[in-house]
Parts: C-alpha cells; sequence; structure tokens
C-alpha cells in the first residue's frame, strides 16, 4: 500500500478489508463451488467464513499485540522462531503468485468472453493485464487507497443487485438444475477449495502503522468485513444460481456471474458484470502485485531471500521481486485451469492462517481457544483439500507439493548461511 500521512479511520480500513476479498474472490470461484457442493455452496461460504473470521480475530490481535505491519512474517520472528518465519515467507509470497494468476486468468476469461476474439485470446489478455501492471509498477507508480475504497461500493452494488434479482424469482429447483444433487459434506469440500476468496483481509496487517487507533479500529474492520462478505457471498451464490441453473454455472465456471449477468438484465448485464469484475480483478492483480513485492523486499533484507530481491530502481521501487512475481504468476496463468489455480492457492492460505491461529492460541490472545478451533479448521481443510487434489489434479498438486519443499528447503539453507556468519 502506498504510503500517505493520513491515517485509515473505520470506514477505509473496513472498505479495503472488504476490497481485499471480494476483489477478485467471488468471480473466479463461484463456478467451481458450484462444480463441487451443488445446492450446498452456499454453505461452502459460510463454513470457509468461519474459519477466516476466526482467522481474522487472530491477524488482528496478533497486530496489537506486536504493534508493527508485517503479518504471519512479523509474528513469527516476535517470538522468536526465524526459521519458520524464512519458510512460511516463502510459502506465502507462493500463494500470492498463485493468487495473482487467478485475478489475471480470470480477468482474461471474462473480458475474452464479451470480445469474442477466439479461444486463445483470454490468456493473452491474462499475461497482459499482468505485463501492464508490472510495468505500472517498475515506474514507481502506487495503488492509490481512496479510489480502492470507493470502488468497493461500486463492486457491492453490482454484485448485491444481480443476488437480488436471482433471489426475487426465488427457483430452488436451479439449485441442482444440469447437474446431480450434491451430499451436504461435498460443502466441506468446496469450502476447502476455495478458501482463497477470503485471504484478502490479511492484507491490513501489512498496514498496521497507517491504521488511525488500530486498537479501537483494527478489530471491528476486519471482523465485520469478514462478516460482510460471507454474507455477500452467500446471497450472490443462491441468486446467481436460481438465475441461471447450477448446470450452466459450472459449465461456464470461467465466466459464471457474467452469464448470471447476462440472464438477469441482458447485454447490459453481462457488459455490467464484466466491467465489474475486470476492474475488480485488475484492482486486486495491481495491490497484490505491489504488496507481495514489498514483502518480499522486507524478507530480502532479513536475509531470508536472496538480497537482490531488496534492490530497488531508481523509482525505489523493487524491481527484481516485481519481475519475478509477474514471470511467475505468468507462467502459472498461461498453463493452468481456474479450479486448479484456486485449489493451489487455498492450500496455501490455509497453512498459513492455520499457523497464525495456532501461534496465537500459544500466545494467549483474548479468546484464544477460538484459535485453537481455528487451526483444527485449517489443518483440517488442508487435508479435505489434499485429498481433493490427488483425486481430481494430482500431477499439479504434485508440483505445488514441488514448490512447497523448495521453499522450506531454500529457506532453511539461507538461514543456515545466516546463521554461519
Amino acid at each position: 500500500m502506498k504510503k500517505t500521512d493520513e491515517k485509515f479511520h473505520f470506514n477505509a480500513t473496513w472498505s479495503m478489508a472488504v476490497g481485499g476479498m471480494v476483489g477478485g474472490g467471488i468471480f473466479s470461484v463461484l463456478g467451481v463451488v458450484v462444480h463441487k457442493a451443488g445446492q450446498w455452496a452456499w454453505l461452502s461460504f459460510v463454513i470457509a467464513g468461519l474459519i477466516a473470521l476466526i482467522s481474522a480475530h487472530s491477524y488482528s490481535q496478533l497486530s496489537l499485540k506486536y504493534r508493527k505491519s508485517g503479518g504471519a512474517f512479523t509474528f513469527l520472528n516476535e517470538v522468536d522462531h526465524e526459521r519458520l518465519a524464512g519458510g512460511l515467507s516463502w510459502v506465502l509470497i507462493l500463494g500470492y503468485v498463485l493468487t495473482l494468476s487467478v485475478y489475471a486468468f480470470t480477468f482474461g476469461h471474462y473480458v475474452g468472453y464479451v470480445l469474442d476474439w477466439g479461444p486463445w485470446f483470454p490468456r493473452v489478455l491474462a499475461l497482459g493485464v499482468i505485463a501492464l501492471f508490472a510495468a505500472i509498477n517498475l515506474r514507481g507508480v502506487g495503488d492509490s487507497s481512496q479510489v480502492e475504497i470507493v470502488t468497493v461500493w461500486g463492486k457491492l452494488i453490482v454484485l448485491l443487485g444481480l443476488a437480488v434479482l436471482g433471489l426475487v424469482l426465488w427457483k430452488p429447483s436451479q439449485l441442482t438444475a444440469g447437474i446431480d444433487p450434491r451430499s451436504w459434506t461435498d460443502a466441506l469440500t468446496g469450502a476447502a477449495i476455495i478458501f482463497m476468496a477470503y485471504e484478502g483481509f490479511q492484507l491490513l496487517s501489512y498496514d498496521y502503522e497507517d491504521i488511525d487507533d488500530p486498537r479501537r479500529v483494527l478489530p471491528r474492520a476486519t471482523l465485520t468485513a469478514v462478516l460482510a462478505v460471507i454474507a455477500i457471498y452467500v446471497l450472490v451464490a443462491l441468486g446467481a444460481t436460481m438465475l441461471v441453473g447450477a448446470g450452466t454455472l459450472v459449465e461456464q465456471e470461467e465466466v459464471a456471474l457474467a452469464i448470471a449477468g447476462r440472464q438477469a438484465m441482458g447485454t447490459a448485464g453481462l457488459i455490467l458484470v464484466t466491467i465489474a469484475a475486470a476492474f475488480s480483478t485488475g484492482s486486486a492483480i495491481n495491490a497484490t502485485l505491489f504488496s507481495t513485492a514489498r514483502l518480499m523486499q522486507s524478507v530480502a533484507k532479513k536475509h531470508d531471500l536472496p538480497r537482490f530481491f531488496a534492490r530497488e530502481n531508481a523509482a525505489h521501487i523493487p524491481h527484481f521481486a516485481i519481475l519475478s512475481i509477474a514471470g511467475t504468476a505468468t507462467l502459472l496463468a498461461a498453463a493452468g485451469s481456474l479450479g486448479t489455480l484456486v485449489d493451489a492457492a487455498s492450500l496455501i492460505f490455509l497453512i498459513t492462517f492455520g499457523t497464525v491461529n495456532y501461534l496465537a492460541y500459544r500466545q494467549r490472545i483474548a479468546y484464544r481457544y477460538l484459535c485453537l478451533l481455528g487451526t483444527i479448521g485449517c489443518l483440517a481443510a488442508v487435508v479435505v483439500s489434499s485429498i481433493e487434489q490427488v483425486q481430481t489434479a494430482p500431477g499439479a498438486f504434485a508440483v505445488v507439493l514441488i514448490f512447497l519443499f523448495l521453499s522450506l528447503l531454500g529457506s532453511s539453507l539461507l538461514l543456515k548461511r545466516k546463521d554461519d556468519r
């Protein structure tokens, strides 16, 4: 986040948390979760949201305890778990890169669906949008927090309008139209594989010093933001499905909400939803790229990443970090499928949030046994997500495991070298 002299009050902090979650979340995962959970997709959002709510409590309370920005990396360093902090930082960066690729994939498919220039065009758009925001960031043009805050309400109006139009029809039969009915237990799997839709709130932990009266504002803003997003996701899942039917959302999972928008308001609805999706994912790409590059720079300065990631160009931007993040995300967006990318990103954030919940429990923060429950929830979701990925995409899951192994190995070797100095 670009630093300013003005502090963020409650409305700004709340809007940033909501925008971080909704920015690309529901546009990317709706078709994926309906595919897995069917008529219980709404329950998947509730279950994942409750885990996120507990995690948000852990993040906010640990931020208040240490009074520093930096999220999980800072928390672990504060309790002298430098090796775990280094390894987890690499894993978290991988999660952000995967999330970036999901946003780019979604941007390309929504815009490509409207233009209809061929099946190759969405991939080109995905690559182009990452290159565009990488170039913007390299020139030192940070994102405007005020613009982010204002546009949150535009996204919410579009999504809630779509949900209301579907709910007014009230056609429960559409929840299973075109698909086999699912068991409610499938909602557990659905929750595990779409957890990335809730990861955005943790970005507030990187902006602790910019929040006015954080002891009062941060917990209230973070927790109410997660509750609001749970409600939005549930309403959209029900409303959009009642508009077009579950089968259509599954068949068109890359552009599920665009299909619902066209059904609700014709071409105008299609264009409106596409604009909202393009703006939301584009904004999320910019913010994620900027924040992840700064995280890499901070980690590199502590010698937990190669030092060249901390180098800055003439505009004081960590250019090697920007280029490496953008390049890796580009490859993933070009080669991966939406479901595979969402599954992998969700797994990474479940691991991270589980670690933070357990740390919060060990540090005896307020309502610490809720943090233990959140740890157990994250662990269970990791197991469920892993089983699902082994069954549906074993090759992609193996690649994720290799990335995780290399991250932990690489960070361990760097820390060993640091300790030997």
